[in-house]
Order: C-alpha cells, then sequence, then structure tokens
C-alpha cells in the first residue's frame, strides 16, 4: 500500500504536500464561511460564485497550462506555483485580520488562485512520475489523494474552531506559512534520482496537440466525459455541507468543520484502498460512481446531522476511489510526451466544470433548499455510471457472467490496455 514511500524523493516530496494541503483545506473551509455568514446573509450563489471563479481559469488557460508542464522544468514551475499561492493566501490575510476584505476581493483572490492553479495543477500531476518511475505510478497517485484527503480530515475542523475562536484572517495567515514546507521539499530533492522525461519538443499545432491525441483515445473520451458529469455536479462538497449545516440543521463554524472532516474520512479510506491496488480498473470508475450517487441519495434523506454525517463518510470513499481510478488510467496509459497536455485537459474538465456546476447547485440550495442540491450530487454519480456501462455495452460488447457468487463484468478490448491484448475481466 506504501511503497512509493521507499523512495527519498517521493517521501519528502509527500511530507511537505501534507502539511501544505492542511493549510489549503483550513483555507478553503474558512473562506466559504467567511462569504456564507460573513459577507453575505447565507447567500449559497455567491458561495458558489466564489468557487466559480476559483476552478474558472482551469478552462481559460486550458491549452497554454498543458504545454507548460510539458515544455518546461516542471520542479522549477512548481516552486514558481507554490510561492505565488502562499503570496495570494498572505494578503487575503492581511486584509480580512484589518477589517477590510469585502465580497469582490474575495472573488478577485479567488480568480487570481485560479489562475496560478491552473499552472500548478498539470505540473504536479505529471512531476509525480519523476518521483517514483512508471511502476509506482498508479500507487503515488493514490498516496497522492490519501494525503489530500488526510488534510480534508484535519484542516476543515482546525479551521472550523479557529475561524470560531479568532476568525477567517488568521486561518488564511496559516495556510500562507505552510507553502513553505512544499517549497523546501523541492529544494531538498536529490536531483539526480528523478527520472526526467523527454521534453515536447517544438511542432506546429502544439497547443491542441493534448486534444488531437484524445480525439484517437475512445477510452479516454469516455472517462473524460464521466468525470465531467460528476466533477461539475457531484463535488461541491462546500456548498453541500455549509449549507446543511447552517440551514437545514442550524449549526455553526465549528460543526461545519467536523462534517467536513467526516467526509474526509471516507476520502481517506477510498484513497488507501485504491493504493492497495495492483491498478486502476474500470470496474472500480463505474462502481465507485454508481456509489457515489446512491450515498448522496441517502444524506439529503437522512433527517439528523450525525446520520447526514455517516453518510459523509460513504460518499467520501465512492468519490475518492472515483477520482484516484480516473487519474490512474489517464496517466498510465498517456504518453509521456503528452502527458501534460493531457492532464491539463483532464484537471479541466474534471475542476473546470466547477463554474458551470457550483452556481447552479447554489441556486438549488437557494430556491429549493440544501437537501435538493445534494440531490443533485446523486442524480450526477447514477448518470456518470449509466454513461459507463452504455458505452460498454455499445461499443466493447459488455457481457455479465457469475463465477461463484462473484458478478464478472467481461468486454472486448478492455479499458487501459492495447486493443491486441484481447478479452478481458473489467
Amino acid at each position: 500500500m506504501f511503497r512509493s514511500l521507499r523512495g527519498y524523493n517521493y517521501r519528502v516530496f509527500a511530507a511537505g504536500a501534507l502539511v501544505s494541503n492542511v493549510g489549503t483545506w483550513m483555507q478553503r473551509t474558512a473562506q466559504d464561511w467567511l462569504v456564507l455568514t460573513e459577507l453575505t446573509a447565507n447567500d449559497a450563489v455567491a458561495l458558489g460564485t466564489v468557487v466559480a471563479l476559483q476552478f474558472a481559469p482551469l478552462l481559460v488557460l486550458l491549452p497554454l497550462t498543458g504545454l507548460v508542464a510539458d515544455r518546461f522544468d516542471q520542479r522549477k514551475i512548481l516552486m514558481t506555483t507554490q510561492a505565488a499561492m502562499g503570496a495570494l493566501g498572505l494578503i487575503l490575510g492581511i486584509m480580512t485580520v484589518t477589517g477590510v476584505v469585502e465580497l469582490w476581493h474575495v472573488y478577485l483572490f479567488a480568480a487570481l488562485l485560479g489562475c496560478v492553479a491552473a499552472f500548478d495543477a498539470p505540473a504536479r500531476q505529471s512531476f509525480v512520475v519523476q518521483l517514483v518511475g512508471v511502476p509506482n505510478l498508479s500507487n503515488a497517485v493514490a498516496l497522492n489523494s490519501a494525503s489530500f484527503s488526510a488534510a480534508r480530515m484535519v484542516g476543515p475542523a482546525i479551521a472550523g474552531l479557529l475561524t470560531a475562536a479568532v476568525g477567517a484572517g488568521w486561518v488564511f495567515l496559516i495556510n500562507a506559512v505552510t507553502f513553505a514546507a512544499v517549497l523546501v521539499a523541492l529544494g531538498c530533492l536529490r536531483r539526480h534520482e528523478l527520472r526526467p522525461l523527454p521534453r515536447a519538443e517544438r511542432r506546429p499545432g502544439d497547443l491542441v496537440g493534448g486534444f488531437r491525441y484524445i480525439a484517437r483515445r475512445p477510452d479516454i473520451i469516455l472517462i473524460l466525459v464521466m468525470v465531467s458529469i460528476v466533477g461539475t455536479f457531484g463535488l461541491n462538497f462546500g456548498i453541500y455541507i455549509a449549507t446543511m449545516a447552517r440551514i437545514e440543521f442550524g449549526e455553526g463554524a465549528a460543526i461545519f468543520g467536523v462534517l467536513s472532516s467526516m467526509l474526509a474520512v471516507g476520502s481517506v479510506a477510498g484513497a488507501l484502498l485504491s493504493a492497495k491496488r495492483e491498478r486502476p480498473r474500470l470496474r472500480f470508475l463505474l462502481a465507485s460512481s454508481a456509489i457515489f450517487g446512491a450515498g448522496c441519495a441517502l444524506a439529503a434523506i437522512l433527517p439528523t446531522i450525525w446520520a447526514f454525517a455517516a453518510a459523509l463518510v460513504v460518499v467520501g470513499v465512492a468519490a475518492q476511489t472515483f477520482m484516484t481510478t480516473a487519474n490512474g488510467l489517464v496517466q498510465l496509459t498517456t504518453d509521456p510526451q503528452l502527458r501534460g497536455r493531457v492532464m491539463a485537459i483532464y484537471m479541466a474538465i474534471f475542476m473546470g466544470g466547477t463554474p458551470i456546476g457550483a452556481p447552479i447547485v447554489g441556486w438549488v440550495a437557494n430556491e429549493f433548499g440544501p437537501r435538493w442540491s445534494v440531490g443533485v450530487g446523486a442524480a450526477a454519480g447514477i448518470a456518470a455510471a449509466a454513461v459507463g456501462l452504455l458505452w460498454l455495452v455499445r461499443h466493447r460488447n459488455l457481457r455479465m457472467s457469475r463465477a461463484g457468487r462473484r458478478l464478472i463484468l467481461t468486454h472486448d478490448g478492455a479499458l487501459a490496455m492495447r486493443p491486441d491484448e484481447g478479452k478481458r475481466g473489467c
């Protein structure tokens, strides 16, 4: 399960990332609560707008960010982006502590942070293979997800307590300091142990090279369609949890942080289970999407806050399994010279759909109540699983059989495999 941690470089990088991820989740939680309760009167649309502005640059800057990740030193890119994100957190923290922050300031900083993150995401995703090599890439991706989810478990709880005690501004300042951990880790890497990949050559049409490559890969297109559905309408946890805690159950910042941590408990479990598997498989993608939808449906109808919290654990396991499996399938089957551009498209679809989905989910919460907004997530999970099954039936001759008590799905030319590898279980 933890085989990637045997390497020095990955251990150092993972340690720095864990500290920074805790700070990131602290800021996200405090920012959501600041917008919902201090800068507006429980306006879920404003909260959705902040989320949208933070992720919109992933779409706008898409052709450029992937090419930068493929052509330049990914370690230097990460040092630049991490320093910039730390500076933005510091400035927003100072403005909040001094009492001058307004809603439009949060909108502006969300957009600026999104621009920096748009360059950070594909470089970070592609850099992992330099730390561990291709054989351990799937394991490292899963452990990265476990680290991110562990930070989600700790960060929101700390942020909820600190926000209630001293205010959101101090949480932003703490987050700014945590970026130093990543910068130190990147500086301490043993460069001679990195596994550099061939950089993309300058060719006409470089900016759209990733799109052309994906157009020839129907298996990746299927994954991207499923990811777009779940990412756009399903993974709006900040809105779901904040509105359920504040509006449906009438609780404060501390309980909001606890609920976010309950979701993270499931996410950590899902990531570690993914790390234990030898490689990602399509069946995990389909099953986790369906379970995510069912878990959201259950969370939407449960009557008490602690029952809702328990359902969030199930949702967290399914969501993390879905995300880790999709990421691993795309990375492991992509040409190394195009990985940055393909991962930029993947991240743009995965996170860039939020500018569309978050305001819609916020509007549903305002107009029909928070429970209906969680229902939107349930519909997204079920719809993505249905798309995957339909594609396999029509294009890969999906069949079901039994081996004892096990239900086995088989199809012609399994995803993430070469077409000449023939019939395999999915």
